[in-house]
């Protein structure tokens, strides 16, 4: 009587898989490429690393100052390859550039929106001037850079548009208080030493206070006097208005 083979072990098959669902061509089209981060941090959208190293560079800036802004060290803060800021900005003197460009248009739109506040030119001059050193007060590392001319490329078009657009609106302040327009490419000489004076006033109160220079004569006021009095009798002084009081 002929024998049942008996089943060897391990050959038994498997069932079959059920062939795989077509793909939806609208679910398998692929994603944008992102760019590689390290450090396991979500990776940026490549149109959006130039904006991030950016913001990632100010953030250096305003705590480590200008001494402590590489490249390495935005793309250390950004999450990026140590060569991405050169890619986006070439050298240390492109990404401070455009770093000032950012603050530059930053500085404009509070001096704008705080010009928009005054009813009369003067008012509104104040206001400006108010809103300058508000700025510098709240972002002392953008600030300085600025107007260190030596460390930037000013052929860089962001730059000289958002420098450019920063003279305009103290000129136009200027020529507010004065009744007449001024055309910040063609100036008289009287529109350049008005304009003049109210720069270096309020730069140099600025410079003074960020360093710590008006501590002493603050002290010296009576209680409750601060920088921002002091700045509102240097401005009515300039006008030819004693203070009140």
């Amino acid at each position: 009587m002929p024998r049942t083979p008996s089943p060897v072990r391990g050959s038994a098959r498997r069932p079959a898989k059920p062939a795989a669902p077509a793909r939806n061509p609208r679910k398998s089209a692929r994603k944008p490429p992102r760019t590689a981060v390290s450090g396991g941090d979500a990776p940026y959208h490549h149109g959006s690393l130039r904006a991030a190293l950016l913001e990632a560079a100010e953030r250096v800036l305003e705590r480590d100052g200008l001494a402590g802004l590489t490249l390495r060290a935005v793309a250390r803060e950004a999450g990026v390859s140590h060569a991405a800021p050169s890619h986006h900005f070439g050298d240390l003197a492109g990404l401070l550039s455009e770093l000032a460009a950012v603050g530059f248009r930053q500085f404009n739109a509070a001096m704008v929106a705080a010009g928009a506040s005054g009813a009369s030119p003067l008012e509104k001059a104040f206001a400006r001037a108010k809103a300058y050193v508000a700025y510098a007060q709240a972002h002392p590392g953008m600030y300085g850079p600025m107007f260190r001319s030596e460390r930037l490329d000013m052929s860089r078009p962001s730059l000289c548009e958002a420098a450019n657009a920063s003279f305009a609106g103290l000129a136009g302040s200027i020529g507010a208080t004065r009744n007449e327009q001024i055309s910040a490419q063609a100036l008289s000489l009287e529109q350049a030493a008005d304009i003049a004076r109210a720069w270096s006033m309020v730069h140099g109160f600025t410079m003074l206070l960020i360093d710590g220079r008006l501590t002493d004569i603050i002290g010296r006021l009576p209680k409750g006097t601060d920088a921002g009095t002091l700045l509102d009798a240097m401005l009515k002084r300039a006008i030819g208005q004693r203070p009140s009081g």
